[in-house]
This record gives C-alpha cells, structure tokens and sequence, in this order.
C-alpha cells in the first residue's frame, strides 16, 4: 500500500483548505472540497447531517466491519497568517488560520479512505468505510452533535489522527466540557445624573465572575472554569448598561462532574442577578463528553505507526523548520502534546531528543493510559458512541504551540505534506488490518462495552440545543 499516487491530489486538496481557513459550521468550500472528492470517486456521500450544512459521510464498500474516519475541517479565529513566514504576518484579507491543522488532518482522512477502497476492491473482501465529514470541532462539538444523532451508531471502530510536533498514539482522557452564555438585563440610567434609577448588567457579569473566580478554591484540581466577556453594554461609561454577556466554558474529568459544576455556576448567576436586581438569561450552547481510550486500537496503531516509513527530508526542506524552531522556547517543547500522558523521566528523554532535532526521526513509546489530559476534544462523544482510537503525526517543528501563527505559517510545508500522507497511510493500513482480522473490531467492541458498563451513548447537550444556536439568532 502506498500513498503517493495520491500524492498531488492531497497536496493540493490540503492547500486549498489551508487557503479556504473557515471557522465552525461555516466550512462550506472545504466540506464541498472533501466530499465531492470522494464523491467523484465511487463514493456515496450524505451531507447536511445532524442540522450541520457542512457534516457529511461519504460510504465505500459494503458489509463488516465497518470502519469509520473521521475528518475535521475547520480553521481557528484571529490565527491569519502568511505561509512560510517566520514571524508574525498577517495574510491579507482574513482573519482566520488553520492553527490545529485540520487542512491536513481533513485531507489525510480522505487519502486514507481511498487507500482502504482501493484495498477492498483489488481483494474482492467485504467492509465498509465511512469517512464521517466532522465540522466544527473548534467550539463547536460538531462530534458531539452528530453521536446525539446516531451518525456513528452503525460503525464497528473509529479512527482519526492529528497534526502534531511528534509520533505517538494518543492514550488517556481528555476533559468533557460544557459551554454557556449567561446574559444580564438591567434598566439604562445617567450614570451620574440619576444612577439610582439604574441596575447595571455589567455590575452583574463583573460580580458573576468574582463569584466563580472565589469558587476555584473549591473545585478538585482536574476541573477548568473559563469565561470571556462577549459584550460589556457599551463604550459609554456615563451610561448605566443594560445589557451584558459573558461566555463560560466548563471543563471536568467526565460529563457528570461538568454537570455539577454548570449547576453551581448557575446559582452563582442567579446570585449576580439577586445582587443587582438584574434579569438573567442562560443559554446553553454546547458541550462534549470525555475520551474513552481503547487499548485493543491502540495498539493497532502503534503497531501500524512502526510499520509504516516515517517520512526524511532534504536539507532544503528543514531550513524553514530551523527558522521556526528559533522562535520556540524549551517550556513550548516540553509542552507538545504527543508527550502528555508519559511520566516524568519518560518526558524528559524525549525533550532532549526533541531539542535535538529539527523533525523527529523516531515514535514516542506507547502505554495504555487512563491518565487525565487537559484540554477537550469532541472525538469524546465519538468514543463513547463506538470503540475510538487516535495518534499524532508529526507536522510540525516540536513544541510548536497549538492555535499560534507559527503552526499556521508551517501548515504548506513539504514536511507538514509529508507528515500528513504518511498518516494517511497509517490511517489505511489499521483499517485493512480490520479488514483482514474482524476479531481486532470484535476486541476492541468487548474492551468499550466494558468501559461504558454496555450502557447506550447519552449526549451532554439538551436535545432542545441546535448547532451554532446562538450565532444563528
């Protein structure tokens, strides 16, 4: 199985996304790009799913097991930057970059399917796979929206990478989340000329947020509480404003923890309103469960990964990456994700040897873990609708940080290409491992129902909850 007759095609697929850079649930050309790809290859394609005009799947094969994967899409707000640019430079005419690398991650996916199609045709064998078209997994939980749907209830497995500094299966858990609008209405009044017959919704948002900052100490050290103002009332400081809004995002080791936590948070509001004779309105937004780990799929991958070539690069190629690794410091390298779950001297033999070098040469050793990771990914209400299982390609300069301009300047790179098929490949060649042994699936099924006590997926967020709810009023 080799990847590189689809070499041009995903090349160009990837850029045009990384060009395309558009936020959730607004990645019209880039879902467009990736499905009628598929499409014009024998595949049969779904779109508009889960209420999500840029979630789709597109289906090759038929009978078991059927194996899922997954693609993202979707580029990151206030992250424009030039390609091949080592310093901050904006590209003209946007705002938005690809800063997680779902260009590639999207496109790799797309290679792998076809990868997996081509295997099931040349050998005759019966299997299935699906790529399931994933938007908005930056803030917007479209995973999590199409598990409430049942759109991966028909799967055997999933699989799915992501673009990182390094090698490695992804273990451990990732934090469930929940996120919320709270906004306050008050009575406008001259803040000097008659402040008593004001009541401030900014005085209500400010004294929320005290409220919750007080309440840190009283949470267990895995738990997150984050919030951003998103509208103060105004410019206007001799005006008493009667509106305000702040956005809070909820973070916790399962989806019943968050839960609580939201509750509490929510007495907090209600508190605020009390004090300043306020109205309060709670607007649920979206939410994503914790990760599942499956070691049985784990432990394919790792397996694929030592199996698979890792990519080299010619001097010519690594000089940018030498221009990018001078902006980086040794707290971002120790930091790379694909180091998260190693104990400490583990972690610290592969900082060295990430400071060593420009792009790794070699995979970071893999451990079932059930350790926690901060953070969230909406790859959680995947894994616990259908056995899961992910790792990191290396794409980029070790320690580059997620969701900066220097990821995005290296998003073009032959060595992020590189990195990107060579996932793509990995991808394929676990799925036709599936393919040639279903016990691996049947695993892995017996290892989730365990792990989930053979209870069915119940989602996080209200059934009343639409994608992008609150953009669309």
């Amino acid at each position: 199985m080799n990847i590189d007759k689809y070499k041009d095609l995903l090349t160009s697929l990837s850029c045009s996304i990384w060009d395309y850079a558009e936020l959730k649930f607004t990645e019209y050309k880039s879902s467009a790009a990736l499905s009628s790809c598929l499409e014009k290859e024998g595949f049969t394609v779904r779109r508009n799913l889960a209420d999500m005009e840029t979630a789709f799947t597109a289906t090759y094969g038929s009978g078991h097991p059927i194996i899922g994967i997954l693609a993202e899409f979707d580029a990151l707000s206030g992250l424009s930057q030039e390609a091949f640019v080592a310093k901050p430079s904006p590209r003209q005419g946007t705002t938005i970059g690809h800063g997680c690398g779902h260009h590639l991650l999207g496109t790799a996916s797309v290679g792998a399917a076809l990868l997996v199609r081509d295997y099931l045709k040349e050998h005759k064998l019966p299997g299935t796979v699906v790529l399931v078209g994933c938007p908005a997994e930056e803030g917007g939980s479209g995973k999590a929206y199409l598990a409430r749907a049942g759109e991966f209830d028909n799967l055997d497995v999933a699989l799915t990478w992501h673009p990182a500094g390094g090698y490695g299966v992804t273990t451990g858990s990732y934090q469930a989340n929940c996120q919320i609008y709270f906004r306050f209405k008050g009575i406008s009044a001259h803040a000097a000329g008659a402040p008593h017959l004001g009541r401030s919704a900014l005085d209500a948002v400010e004294l929320m947020d005290v409220g919750t900052n007080y309440m840190h100490e009283h949470i267990e050290p895995t738990d997150r509480i984050h919030y951003a103002i998103t509208d103060t009332g105004g410019i206007s400081p001799n005006v008493v404003p009667n509106h305000a809004e702040v956005l809070y995002l909820i973070r916790s080791t399962d989806n019943d923890k968050v839960k609580k936590l939201y509750d509490r948070v929510c007495k907090i509001a209600q508190g605020a309103a009390l004090m300043t004779e306020t109205e309060l309105e709670i607007s649920f937004d979206k939410a994503c469960s914790n990760v599942l780990s499956n070691s049985v799929l784990e432990k394919l991958l790792d397996k694929t990964m030592h199996q698979v070539p890792l990519p080299t690069f010619t001097d010519e190629e690594l000089t940018f990456a030498k221009e990018i690794k001078a902006t980086l410091n040794d707290a971002s390298i120790a930091s790379d994700s694909t180091l998260s779950t190693l104990s400490i001297a583990e972690k610290k033999k592969y900082i060295a040897k990430f400071k060593e070098t420009l792009l790794p040469n070699f995979i970071v050793e893999h451990g079932h873990s059930d350790a926690y990771i901060p953070g969230s990914t909406d790859v959680g209400d995947c894994s616990h609708a259908v056995p899961t299982a992910q790792f990191d390609a290396s794409c980029y300069v070790p320690g580059t940080p997620g969701h900066s301009w220097q990821l995005v300047a290296q998003g073009k790179t032959p060595y992020a290409q590189k990195g990107m098929l060579y996932a793509a490949e990995v991808l394929a060649e676990a799925a036709c491992a599936i393919i040639d042994d279903p016990s691996i699936a049947a695993k892995a099924k017996a290892e989730y129902l365990e792990a989930t006590d053979g209870k069915p997926f119940v989602s996080p967020i209200p059934p009343e909850i639409l994608p992008n709810m609150h953009n669309r009023k």
